[in-house]
């Protein structure tokens, strides 16, 4: 349910849930944090899903058994953070709940027309990852990090783009993988460690 495509330096995982909304059980968090750290030799990875979702968070049952809260969110998102190479999360579709954590550590966000964006821990009860708040905040300011978190409000991706949230968002669905592709375009050209040389100058 979780797949890695490589194309030399350019790496993309996908969420291939799509009857369940993407939504990710312990055994597909572990595979995408093991992706993440592997990553480390990747030029550009991207993080996409398939169907008209990009992820719905933990998976119910399993956030009842204890995902919503595991330590495999922040470790995901913490090793997302730490990649040297461009990391661009294309959403294929809404991002909700602890999910939203992947979409924050990647240092770029495109999306699809129509998607949005929300993390409904208020309503249910949960604290969100440690790092989700802070990045959250660092990229929408502190008052709009509380119209998500607190307000509970699902935001479009049209106006989470005008926020500082979404980097971009394609016409269609079917221009979103070409678009990442395109972005990533002068990183895959680069000398690798000029790359990453700039990046950890932005940070």
């Amino acid at each position: 349910m979780i797949s890695l495509e490589r194309d030399e330096g350019y790496w993309m995982a996908v969420i291939d849930r799509p009857d369940k909304a993407n939504s990710l059980t312990p055994e597909m968090l572990e595979k995408l944090c093991e992706i993440a750290e592997a990553a480390r030799d990747a030029q550009v990875l991207v993080l996409t899903g398939v169907g008209k979702v990009f992820s719905a968070g933990a998976d119910l049952e399993a956030a009842r058994a204890g995902l919503a809260t595991s330590p495999l969110w922040e470790r995901l998102s913490g090793a997302l953070a730490r990649l040297p190479g461009l990391t661009i999360c294309a959403l294929n579709g809404t991002v909700a709940g602890g999910a939203m954590g992947m979409a924050l550590a990647c240092d770029l966000r495109i999306s699809v027309p129509g998607a949005k964006v929300f993390y409904p821990v208020m309503k249910l009860g949960f604290l969100p990852q440690p790092s989700d708040p802070v990045r959250l905040s660092a990229l929408v300011g502190p008052a709009r990090a509380k119209m998500i978190l607190m307000a509970g409000q699902k935001i479009p991706v049209e106006e989470a783009m005008t926020w500082g949230l979404i980097d971009r968002v394609v016409e269609t669905p079917e221009a979103l993988l070409p678009e990442a592709r395109a972005l990533a375009a002068d990183t895959m050209e680069a000398d690798p460690a000029n790359a990453r040389a700039i990046k950890a100058l932005i940070r």
